[in-house]
């Protein structure tokens, strides 16, 4: 490995060989194969170099793209900065740090937030090149700033379309297309108001989230209202998953599993929390399962893994988690065995008890394992004749454990 080429990555943008450094038109001009999108090959005067244009699908292909060319000067062309949302970091799953020589040319945000005048720390980026519309969701925040990488030309419709759904109408929306380029040109509009005006396909959306309003909040801390949710009455009420995500305690890139996941609230607010976290939720009942898709795509987390079976038997061959939630099935014998074998140094137990008979196993894994018993009881008020008046909920014992 250490005595082949290294791999030059050149980071190319809109205006093309002219937007190019010394070092990068250098690295074209040096290289015996030069590797790109048919756009971008084109955008680069003719060399010696072999030129070869991405296959669809490239992820595939691109170890064997790799490995064909091992022993030549392979010069890979990338849209803008490769290395943010780019090829170059693609590359890394591949190729080791010391074989990769990184060229980048300022990115499409970067331009952006140039152009508009935003300061790119205060701007939230959303890609949904080759990734669900809906990722959107989270971002979208009264007097937020979100910069959406489109996937093509029908991305701004789409957006358009999501912030009027979600009661964001008002919403300012930039098309900036061809940034960098001769044909760069901006069009602006509203969510409420936009004309599906025809674009290019290498656009970037701003938008300045401005809510209706009769718009819905949706902040990204636990304890979304419990409307929110499509669920059948098996959910985990708002004040009690906001206690119970606390004691989860996510951090980015972590991994849950949600046991008798119900509406999936819970693995649905966990990854909620970073655009890193992940979930399974595990249910056994179709028709919730199904109801636990549709809401993890309508609160912005589409990447919700749902598995369809019961408990333990459905957690086998799972990736290992960092925490678990078990919201049913507490009573199921080796439920609670099987996700505290599946949790490594560190990780966090929760389980949740409503009934007597679940609180009676809850007991006995407190004497045996320890961690954090509690009650939480919850009133909330409702009309009682023409006054109003406090009505219980069920009481939830909530047990937490770290293992050690």
């Amino acid at each position: 490995m250490s005595g082949q080429p290294v791999i030059t990555v050149v980071g190319i943008g809109a205006d093309g060989w002219s937007g190019l450094s010394p070092a990068a038109r250098d690295a074209v001009r040096s290289a015996d194969v030069l590797l790109g999108s048919a756009r971008q090959l084109d955008l680069v005067p003719p060399t010696s170099a072999e030129r070869v244009a991405w296959p669809s699908p490239l992820l595939p292909a691109l170890p064997g793209l790799l490995a064909a060319h091992a022993d030549r000067a392979v010069c890979v062309l990338a849209s803008g900065d490769p290395m943010f949302f780019g090829l170059g970091a693609t590359l890394t799953r591949f190729v080791p740090p010391e074989r990769l020589r990184v060229l980048p040319h300022p990115s499409s945000v970067s331009l952006a937030c140039a152009r508009l005048g935003w300061a790119w720390d205060t701007v939230e980026v959303v890609s949904l090149v080759g990734r669900p519309a809906e990722l959107l969701h989270p971002a979208v925040q009264p007097g937020r700033r979100v910069l959406v990488l489109s996937a093509d030309a029908d991305t701004p419709a789409q957006v358009a379309d999501m912030l009027v759904a979600r009661g964001f109408g008002a919403s300012e929306i930039t098309v900036l297309e061809q940034l960098g380029g001769p044909g760069e040109r901006q069009v602006h509009g509203t969510a409420a108001t936009w004309t599906r005006p025809p674009l290019d396909a290498l656009n970037i959306v701003a938008v300045h989230c401005l809510a209706d309003a009769d718009a819905a909040l949706l902040p990204r801390v636990p304890g979304l209202p419990d409307e929110a949710f499509d669920h059948d009455g098996q959910i985990t009420k708002r004040e009690v998953r906001a206690i119970t995500l606390s004691r989860l305690a996510p951090a980015p890139g972590e991994l849950l599993w949600d046991v008798g996941a119900g509406a999936g609230s819970i693995a649905v607010e966990w990854m909620r929390t970073h655009p890193s976290c992940r979930a399974f939720a595990i249910e056994q009942h179709p028709e919730r399962a199904e109801r636990i898709a549709r809401n993890a795509a309508t609160l912005g987390v589409p990447g919700l893994r749902v598995v369809t079976g019961s408990a333990p038997a459905a957690l086998d061959g799972l990736e290992p988690p960092h925490a678990v939630f078990v919201g049913g099935g507490v009573t199921v014998p080796g439920v609670v065995e099987a996700c505290w074998a599946a949790l490594p140094p560190g990780g966090r137990l929760v389980a949740n008890a409503v009934t007597m008979e679940s609180e009676v196993v809850v007991a006995d894994w407190y004497r045996r394992l320890g961690g954090d018993l509690s009650r939480v009881a919850v009133q909330r008020a409702s009309p009682v004749g023409g006054f109003t008046g406090w009505r219980p909920m069920m009481p939830v014992t909530v047990w937490a454990v770290t293992k050690r």
